[in-house]
């Protein structure tokens, strides 16, 4: 008669096998998403940082129009334009 040597240790065995291989894909899976979110991120970042700058708002052209406008004034002073230069010049620059 043949009996069965420890089947049920024989099962745990297999099974625990399979449970410890089925963790460890998981697992490699995980950490393989991970570092390709990491890298992704990095290229992202990477992308930003070699981007030209966005160009400059309005508001930075009106630093420009009051140095113009000082510009005017010192032609004024000096006698270089008249009052009524001053004042076309001047409404030039505030209407464009």
């Amino acid at each position: 008669m043949l009996r069965r040597r420890r089947p049920l240790l024989r099962a745990a065995m297999v099974g625990g096998t399979a449970y410890a291989a089925g963790r460890h894909a998981a697992n490699t899976q995980q950490r393989e998403e991970d570092q390709q979110a990491r890298i992704d991120a990095l290229e992202q970042q990477q992308a930003m940082a070699s981007a030209p700058p966005p160009p400059a708002p309005a508001a930075a052209q009106e630093p420009d129009l009051a140095s113009k406008l000082t510009e005017l004034k010192g032609l004024l002073d000096q006698g270089v334009l008249t009052q009524e230069e001053f004042t076309a010049a001047k409404q030039k620059l505030l209407a464009g």
